[in-house]
């Protein structure tokens, strides 16, 4: 007994079941009863009883397979793994997230490869593990509600972050100035106090450096920052009145209300050669001379899709993707290429059993 309720369309059919129903359509064949009236009478679709007889005539089996190829034609190259390993292995990278490690290999040309590849291929050879003092982020945090940014120079935020130093108790400031579209760091100071004097200084520097002055009073930033006493000093707002910048207020004790400028002093007390203590004010600004040109100009930030800050300020970012995306799919169409060429290969020679393999060069 077959076990069917009603008609087989629609049903899956296991080997034996097939079998014994090609053997009642042939009967039936025998008897007079045409295919398509058998069909008809076992309410199945004449198509599957042509393709299990075409099967069992070229000497196939009846049994369920997976669906589609056993390997995916665009399936990764040894070659490319082995470059994949190769850079994640070099002492120069040993300290990149696997998606920072990604976006250096692209613009190096060495290969093109999703985020997620990258990380199972680091993964398979144990390479991978959480870096930093951190927990990693649980990604239930949402952005407080804000107008959307479609340029530089269009909404700032700043900060004041404490640095120790090798005496308990006193601490120098670093002070900073971040532009939400971007990440660029506009300007930047290191202080022994925190003042609304240090904080004017601050915002000048950013007004100078971008030419904020030079541009129409509708389309100047707006600024973002806490409720510290600098930011609600009299001086500090008359500044931003004076020059027709709207001053936003986050909430107390919402750091989600200006979460960029938090994330930058992450980034900055997280990263591999930075400090912890400093001896003095000079030692400070010498390091972070160096800190923020490399943060400008050669990190590759992942809140604007893995460009430099510098490179998203200036307009780039759009090209940069696009580019990217474009070597991504000649990659994988020249990948499929190649695999689907081994397989015609494998399959003239009658070695289709056999694992493909691509010896490099």
């Amino acid at each position: 007994e077959w076990g069917f309720v009603g008609p087989i369309t629609g049903q899956r059919v296991n080997s034996r079941q097939k079998h014994e129903i090609l053997e009642v359509v042939e009967t039936a064949k025998v008897q007079g009863v045409s295919v398509r009236r058998s069909c008809t009478i076992l309410a199945i679709n004449r198509r599957r009883i042509v393709r299990w007889q075409s099967k069992i005539r070229n000497g196939f089996s009846l049994e369920d397979s997976r669906p589609g190829p056993r390997e995916a034609p665009h399936r990764l190259l040894p070659m490319e793994r082995q470059q994949v390993l190769k850079l994640a292995k070099n002492e120069e990278y040993a300290d990149l997230s696997h998606r920072i490690l990604t976006v250096t290999a692209w613009d190096q040309n060495l290969f093109f490869m999703s985020f997620t590849t990258v990380y199972r291929i680091l993964c398979s050879e144990g390479l991978m593990s959480q870096r930093g003092c951190c927990r990693p982020h649980n990604g239930r945090s949402l952005p407080p509600a804000r107008k959307e940014l479609t340029g530089p120079n269009q909404r700032w935020c700043w900060d004041i972050s404490y640095l120790p130093t090798y005496e308990k108790g006193l601490f120098l400031y670093l002070y900073l100035l971040l532009d939400e579209y971007s990440r660029k760091s506009i300007s930047w100071l290191v202080s022994w106090q925190q003042n609304a004097q240090t904080a004017k200084q601050l915002l000048d520097a950013g007004l100078v450096a971008e030419n904020i002055l030079d541009l129409p009073e509708d389309e100047r930033p707006e600024i973002i920052n806490d409720r510290g006493r600098q930011m609600k000093a009299k001086s500090v707002r008359r500044l931003l009145e004076d020059h027709t910048m709207p001053q936003l207020f986050a909430r107390p004790r919402t750091p989600n209300d200006n979460p960029f400028i938090e994330s930058a002093f992450s980034t900055i007390k997280r990263i591999h050669d930075y400090p912890g203590r400093f001896r003095d004010q000079e030692q400070a600004v010498e390091y972070f001379a160096r800190y923020f040109q490399w943060y400008n100009t050669e990190h590759y930030h992942s809140g604007v899709d893995y460009v430099t800050p510098q490179q998203a300020h200036e307009g780039l970012r759009e090209k940069i993707v696009a580019h990217r995306q474009r070597k991504m799919k000649q990659q994988r169409q020249w990948r499929k290429e190649i695999n689907r060429y081994l397989f015609q290969t494998l399959a003239e020679t009658g070695n289709l059993s056999e694992p493909c393999s691509v010896i490099d060069g």
